[in-house]
């Protein structure tokens, strides 16, 4: 039976903290390998337009490209329309067949907003949640949301206590705005790449 973790996000850009995240995964829930996913289409728009799907997509595979059992996936990239978490978990079964089990890591944040997402029921069905906390978040706040479901919804979402890392992909962006630094946060290919870019710059998209 391969374990198989499932990291999706914007990656915009990635950063260490995914990275950190995806690490503590792998090795607290033996797992095979980590799928990183850049998010092709969001389908609700947020208010800041995202990086071009091309740089998101390379800068994750730089970022992964020196960890064996890292792989960064363009399944959300190049699949036309809005990326919906399903449709991905349902692509990596038809990839993998019946002999794969499916971990979805995010933080704990986007956990409390699944039963909102496309057929929550069915994501429940296709995966565990790796529930990964972040500074600052509310054990209060979480085991509420935990109460509220059922037994068995609740038996697939795992909590994953990782190093502090106060690091966001926001702040990033920012300080590139700025002209500050973004070293130590980002790996150096990364950095490299989104100099040699322009991105985050008023003018990159």
């Amino acid at each position: 039976m391969m374990r198989m973790g499932v990291m999706g996000g914007t990656f915009d850009p990635i950063h260490y903290g995914h990275l950190v995240t995806a690490e503590s995964a792998y090795e607290s829930f033996h797992l095979d390998h980590v799928q990183f996913v850049p998010v092709g289409t969001p389908p609700h728009k947020d208010e800041e337009v995202l990086t071009p799907a091309r740089h998101r997509l390379a800068m994750t595979r730089l970022a992964v490209t020196n960890n064996p059992h890292f792989v960064a996936s363009s399944v959300e990239v190049e699949r036309p329309g809005a990326s919906y978490t399903i449709d991905t978990m349902r692509y990596f079964h038809e990839q993998y067949g019946p002999d794969v089990e499916l971990f979805f890591i995010t933080g704990v944040d986007a956990i409390m907003e699944i039963p909102n997402w496309n057929n929550a029921k069915g994501l429940f069905e296709l995966c565990t949640f790796i529930a990964a906390t972040r500074p600052g978040y509310s054990v209060e706040r979480f085991q509420a949301f935990l109460s509220e479901l059922t037994p068995r919804r609740r038996r697939k979402i795992k909590t994953l206590e990782v190093p502090a890392l106060a690091i966001s992909s926001t702040d990033l962006r920012r300080r590139v705005r700025e002209g500050r630094s973004i070293k130590y946060l980002v790996p150096d290919l990364v950095e490299h790449y989104i100099a040699d870019h322009g991105l985050y710059r008023k003018s990159s998209n």
